[in-house]
């Protein structure tokens, strides 16, 4: 049996996992770790399995402010600066 969130549920949560948030922002699970990797997410560690958790609306935001600085075509440093 899956142990997957609807969207309901993680529309609603206050922390999702990176799986969830991509499934959120339509961006990929590698694309998420490695703006995470970067600094450019920020996450905290969750509970005795240690898994990243990222708070929702916080996260969303920053997702789409970061696909909408690539849309204009900036790099990831100048992302990183802009941020």
């Amino acid at each position: 049996m899956s142990r997957r969130r609807s969207m309901e549920v993680i529309e609603q949560a206050e922390y999702v996992t990176i799986g969830e948030l991509a499934r959120l922002t339509d961006v990929r699970y590698s694309t998420l770790k490695f703006y995470t990797e970067e600094g450019m997410l920020e996450f905290e560690q969750g509970g005795e399995n240690l898994t990243r958790r990222y708070k929702r609306p916080e996260s969303v935001a920053r997702v789409r402010r970061i696909k909408e600085l690539r849309g204009q075509g900036l790099t990831i440093p100048e992302v990183k600066a802009a941020l």
